[in-house]
């Protein structure tokens, strides 16, 4: 397909006080996953004497006007031919920084403020979570993994997904419902006109459950609490996939074992997607609608974007996706 494409590609020198638009030689990558990485970007360009440029260096892109990715170089990498492959990552990659921290009390949302103010990263958009964890220890651990325990909890507890993103330098967190593509009557549809080819799986194989097991131990009453959420037609179908876990102090035991049955009652559906054309606003974490013919099943569901792989080449953007997930729509 060739269509018009404006990029956008800038880079500050070391002091921030001056800015290249430097050439790139084969094309742009930009990548995002939805847990535990950081947004990256790579590029390759000529060694050219008037670029003044090193690690630590902003990076900016835009394609088509729209704000793609703002980060920072980390890595250079140089060949004979004087090519410099570089990478840099947005403001999640100081997320793998290590600490301890405890906390009560606080939402996944006033735990990520806490670690923004602590490493002094830029805020967006944090919308409220809402489920409020009791007490938290996190000892010699990644705030990534910190903040991925977070969210965890508030998705056990809640049913309620929320993402953590770098949106062009602002640090975000949004909830699933916030990240379709697209509005009603015009969400972004992906299907055989769109995606070169994919590959589809369902399965009751991993992450499936039809009955939720939790236990408390009851140090006032001296019992052991047992909470039961199950769906007996699944388990007349899939016979007793258990889920068993036990609850620690001050968690509502029956609306956890309701939730995570709400959760895990369900096939598991995943789908990836190579060479599908491009759209500016899909990255790990957005809901799109997808339309394909499978064969033997015809798929019109909404799928979370697990990875999403932007490729931009001169009047050329294709996406690579992995999804998983989605509610049946038709």
């Amino acid at each position: 397909m060739v269509f018009e494409l404006y990029v956008e590609l800038l880079v500050g020198n070391e002091a921030g006080t001056k800015v290249y638009q430097p050439a790139v030689q084969e094309g742009i990558d930009w990548s995002t996953e939805r847990t535990g990485t950081p947004g990256k970007l790579t590029f390759k360009i000529l060694k050219d004497a008037a670029l003044d440029f090193s690690e630590g260096s902003a990076v900016r892109m835009k394609a088509d006007g729209d704000n793609v990715f703002f980060g920072f170089v980390f890595k250079q990498q140089r060949n004979k031919d004087q090519i410099i492959t570089v990478t840099a990552y947005d403001q999640l990659r100081y997320l793998k920084n290590k600490d301890t921290k405890v906390y009560k009390n606080k939402t996944a949302t006033q735990f990520v403020q806490m670690i923004a103010n602590d490493f002094a990263l830029n805020l967006g958009t944090l919308e409220d979570t809402g489920y409020i964890i009791p007490s938290r220890v996190e000892e010699n651990t990644a705030l990534f993994d910190m903040v991925a325990n977070a969210l965890d909890l508030t998705l056990t507890n809640t049913g309620e997904m929320f993402i953590l993103y770098d949106d062009f330098g602002q640090l975000t967190l949004k909830s699933l419902s916030s990240m379709y593509v697209g509005s009603p009557g015009a969400y972004l549809m992906i299907d055989e006109e769109t995606g070169e080819n994919f590959d589809y799986t369902s399965s009751i194989d991993e992450n499936t459950y039809n009955k939720i097991k939790l236990t408390y131990d009851n140090e006032e009453s001296g019992y052991r609490d047992v909470y039961i959420a199950q769906d007996s037609g699944n388990i007349n179908k899939w016979g007793v996939l258990q889920y068993f876990d036990t609850l620690q102090k001050g968690e509502n035991g029956q609306a956890k074992a309701d939730a995570l049955l709400k959760l895990y009652n369900k096939k598991t559906r995943n789908l990836k997607i190579t060479n599908a054309i491009g759209d500016n606003r899909v990255r790990a974490g957005s809901m799109v609608v997808i339309n394909l013919d499978l064969g033997d099943t015809k798929v019109k569901n909404f799928m979370l974007v697990e990875k999403c792989k932007h490729t931009y080449k001169e009047n050329e953007h294709w996406m690579d996706l992995t999804l998983r997930g989605g509610e049946f729509i038709a």
